[in-house]
């Protein structure tokens, strides 16, 4: 199989052979599921790839939930993943963000996943219609370290001038007015934009054009030349805005435990 793109249209992949080594990936609710999605996908639910737990719910899962998840999916070093959702990339984001962690690269997003596809008049199947189910596999994740990003790693970019951090939520959150934690603002330095402004809302949720999102960023100072820290509230939103930076070919990693972390730490600095 030719090597195929980290960005792929809904046409291109309509138009792509059936391959054994794509595992087609929808991380979408069970209930979305249910009544559309792709012909052969497979099912994870958002929730499968959060840790869940308070106060940072959004922080990279288990090694043992991580092997069970992509088990159960069957996933395997061979495969390469094609994921979409239904909100235009947040959890196809995420997902991706999952599989740097694990060190499995060979993956695409579907752009503007179930919005894009249904704007094409595309065949769907419903869990009814189709009874594919993945093979399972027995893989074990291999946590990348250096790649997650830690509380104090972001402090210490806060005084790093070749460093920024990529604010995705909207701009309510950021300059505090709306009440997400116990301490409400943003990240001293933190530059803001929102992952809906990474989307052609016009367009089934696709991406914007790669350079029209290289010139708002760096509009912003986010700009290629920096280490770039991506967050939100949970590491969903900003799923987006990592796979825009892998995209764009920015040394771009992102923080999972996000404001829901940093926001309900009164130790750390926020502006506002």
């Amino acid at each position: 199989m030719a090597t195929l793109p980290l960005i792929m249209s809904p046409k291109a992949f309509n138009e792509l052979p059936a391959h054994d080594d794509i595992l087609l990936v929808a991380v979408v609710q069970q209930s979305v599921f249910n009544v559309n999605h792709i012909s052969g996908s497979v099912l994870v639910e958002p929730d499968e790839l959060m840790s869940g737990v308070k106060p940072a719910i959004g922080k990279l899962p288990s090694k043992d939930r991580l092997d069970a998840l992509f088990s159960k999916i069957g996933l395997s070093s061979d495969k390469h993943v094609i994921v979409y959702d239904d909100e235009g990339g947040g959890w196809a984001g995420r997902l991706i963000w999952t599989l740097d962690i694990i060190g499995h690269q060979n993956y695409s997003y579907l752009d503007g996943g179930l919005s894009a596809w249904l704007k094409m008049a595309y065949p769907l199947s419903n869990t009814k219609t189709d009874k594919s189910m993945p093979e399972p596999t027995n893989f074990s994740a291999s946590i990348r370290e250096e790649l997650l990003v830690s509380k104090d790693e972001v402090l210490a970019s806060i005084e790093d001038a070749e460093s920024i951090v990529w604010d995705a939520r909207a701009i309510e959150e950021f300059n505090g007015t709306k009440v997400t934690a116990l301490r409400n603002g943003h990240i001293p330095g933190a530059a803001n934009l929102n992952w809906l402004g990474l989307q052609d809302r016009e367009n089934g949720l696709r991406l914007k054009a790669l350079p029209e999102l290289q010139q708002q960023l760096n509009e912003l100072g986010i700009s290629k030349d920096k280490k770039v820290i991506t967050h939100c509230q949970t590491h969903h939103r900003s799923g987006l805005s990592y796979l825009v930076g892998k995209a764009l070919g920015y040394d771009i990693k992102a923080y999972d435990g996000s404001w829901s972390e940093w926001g309900n730490d009164p130790a750390v600095p926020v502006e506002k």
